[in-house]
């Protein structure tokens, strides 16, 4: 049987496949962010993700200018099914280093004095810009060895920053220029795996699906009760921390507003947050604050498909590790 949005898109409804990054995207996190951290036990970790979410959004507004794709670079991925921007080929302008180093800087400014981040945050400013660009490197195509995992998010939210940026810039300059691809699994824009899926709220995407780009923030359709990784229906489960009233309850309607959508064919899950349920959700944000959620359904057996740039986990190569108030080891999804 069809799902409502298979039905809808298949009559020509005008259900936007593709829904960019905003200016006020990172300003948004942020506040989620900060809503969370009351009273988590990673708050911590939640402040500091806060801090470097206001710093994006303060940088983002002035970023300068990037080399943007031609309207043939345009075509040629198109015509290949390809998204424009693959973070994993796509050449970063030196810009992003100096960048990144001003959100550092700026973070470094707004975190409290006894922050347990702040020597991890200082000590990231020595940097050279070939280690910089070697990490970069290793985040974007899913290495872990020589990965520096107390670093990872930091170098993350500057990649973050400049992919949003390239993709808004792009959009801006070339209207419609990210086509249809291949992998429905991956971003179109720049290729990269979602971090969660939101059930969105308002307009013509009221109640339909759409996968969260770790990277730039973009996020494409999908229809609901597919698995995101074998794009399988038949063995879709939802799993969440909160008790599930009964059949027969009143409260049965009002499902968890986090859940993890887990696949028994293929043995991996996602998860999906419900604006319809909270409408203050936001996908990184309430990702990061129900790690809990990730390792019950990872005892369970299940493999996470995608990955939170913000929230790596494994062995850093650094002794800053414990410096930075990140949560305990968890089983960390494929990039």
């Amino acid at each position: 049987m069809r799902t409502p949005e298979e039905i809808a898109l298949n009559a020509g409804g005008d259900l936007p496949r593709l829904v960019l990054p905003q200016p006020g995207v990172f300003a948004e996190r942020a506040l989620r962010l900060r809503q969370l951290a009351a009273g988590h036990p990673m708050r911590d970790y939640l402040l500091l993700m806060a801090v470097l979410a206001e710093a994006q959004h303060a940088r983002l507004a002035g970023y300068p200018a990037v080399t943007l794709p031609t309207a043939a670079q345009a075509d040629a991925a198109s015509q290949r099914g390809e998204a424009l921007l693959d973070a994993s080929v796509w050449p970063r302008d030196a810009v992003w280093r100096d960048e990144w180093r001003a959100l550092i800087r700026h973070a470094l400014e707004h975190l409290p004095p006894d922050s347990p981040a702040r020597p991890s945050v200082e000590a990231a400013l020595s940097l050279t810009d070939e280690a910089l660009e070697t990490q970069a490197g290793r985040l974007l195509t899913g290495v872990s060895l020589g990965l520096d995992m107390a670093l990872a998010p930091l170098v993350a939210a500057g990649l973050q920053l400049f992919f949003t940026r390239l993709v808004m810039a792009t959009q801006a300059a070339l209207p419609g220029a990210f086509g249809y691809t291949d992998d429905e699994g991956r971003c179109p824009c720049c290729a990269s795996l979602p971090l969660a899926s939101v059930t969105r709220v308002g307009g013509e995407t009221e109640g339909h699906r759409y996968l969260h780009c770790t990277l730039c923030n973009a996020e494409w359709h999908m229809v609901r009760v597919k698995c995101t990784h074998c794009r399988g229906t038949g063995a879709v489960r939802f799993r969440s921390l909160e008790a599930v009233a009964a059949p027969d309850d009143a409260a049965a309607a009002k499902r968890p507003s986090i859940q993890a959508e887990t696949c028994d064919d293929c043995g991996h899950y996602l998860k999906i947050v419900h604006m319809t349920q909270d409408v203050q959700v936001e996908p990184v944000a309430d990702d990061l604050a129900t790690l809990t959620l990730d390792l019950l359904v990872s005892d369970a057996g299940y493999a996470r498909h995608g990955t939170n740039l913000l929230l790596l986990f494994g062995e850093a190569d650094t002794d800053s590790a414990d410096d930075t108030g990140e949560p305990p080891p968890a089983p960390r999804g494929p990039h």
